[in-house]
């Protein structure tokens, strides 16, 4: 037990010990607590990013693709649920979703440079973008679409 207390007490001087100016207790709880404000922070604007009034946010998806969806079975439904743009284009879990956002900056990008800023500019890009989306897609398998849909139960009935 002694040598218990003793190991506590030194542990506890080292804590309390000055570095330069800070203890190291004080500069580990100040980290400790600044990792948790800036995960919390980051974590908070990636799920902002994920709303629906985000999305269309910008008049190339407003007047465009959402005009298209809001015409989608995904938007109206008898069962009355609602995917939004997140729910099929962004993943879940966390390391591909960051990835997916840093993916998603390219489409910013695209705005800033008034690559879709028009109509028509947009319709022009528009297979190029389609086609990136359904390459993107394939290549996890629909996981998002996988999110709502469990094929083994929808392949045995129909919905009314």
């Amino acid at each position: 037990m002694k040598n218990n207390q003793n190991i506590f007490d030194q542990t506890w001087i080292f804590l309390r010990k000055p570095s330069a100016k800070y203890s190291v207790l004080t500069i580990a709880l100040l980290s400790f607590y600044s990792g948790i404000l800036f995960w919390g922070g980051f974590n908070t604007g990636m799920e902002a990013t994920n709303d629906l009034e985000f999305c269309i946010s910008c008049h190339e998806m407003r007047d465009n693709v959402y005009k298209e969806y809001k015409k989608t079975i995904h938007y109206s439904n008898p069962s009355g649920v609602r995917a939004s743009c997140s729910d099929c284009h962004v993943p879940r879990d966390w390391s591909h979703k960051l990835l997916r956002k840093i993916q998603a900056s390219q489409e910013l990008w695209g705005k800033v440079t008034g690559k879709v800023d028009t109509p028509e500019k947009f319709e022009a890009r528009r297979m190029l973008l389609a086609t990136s989306e359904w390459e993107r897609m394939k290549a996890s398998d629909s996981r998002e679409c996988r999110n709502c849909h469990s094929f083994e139960a929808i392949r045995g009935t129909k919905a009314n």
